[in-house]
């Protein structure tokens, strides 16, 4: 079933529909369709796997990520475009096979991981922090002071 019929048309689930291997020939034979990119694929699947919270708070913005077995230098933490945040990075499998063991089950995630949010206008891009403690990153963006409100602006009536 197509999913543009269930109403569910956005770029994620279309990329992730693209990757069903029954739905591959008829990909293939739609010359028509908007078929994306490798990369656009690659990142919707990272972005599928990577699981965040989001918290509003009075004065910031907070994301919360799990990255367990991550050091800092393996976490990105950018703003694009001047309102969107990225956090992204690698998780790489030890290739460590000391004394002749091998792995019988590889379950943990390994790969890379992404995350993109578009952030409020009133978020204050320049002082964004990052903290990555016991596994999991947070990332607090604060709030602009709401603008002043506009005084009234008294014009002088002349007699003309």
């Amino acid at each position: 079933m197509d999913i543009r019929l269930m109403g569910l048309d956005s770029p994620l689930l279309h990329a992730l529909h693209l990757l069903d291997p029954n739905n591959a020939a008829a990909a293939a034979d739609d010359k028509s369709s908007n078929v994306p990119s490798r990369t656009y694929v690659r990142d919707a699947k990272a972005m599928a796997a990577t699981p965040a919270d989001v918290k509003e708070y009075p004065n910031s913005y907070v994301f919360i990520v799990d990255m367990p077995g991550l050091k800092s230098g393996d976490i990105k933490v950018l703003v694009e475009d001047d309102n969107v945040l990225l956090i992204s990075g690698e998780r790489k499998r030890e290739e460590e096979e000391k004394e002749g063991a091998k792995y019988v089950r590889m379950e943990r995630r390994v790969g890379k991981f992404m995350r993109k949010f578009v952030l409020p206008e009133n978020a204050d891009t320049e002082k964004v922090s990052a903290v990555c403690q016991d596994g999991v990153l947070t990332v607090t963006v604060p709030k602009l002071p709401p603008p002043e409100p506009k005084k009234p602006k008294t014009i002088e009536v002349k007699i003309g």
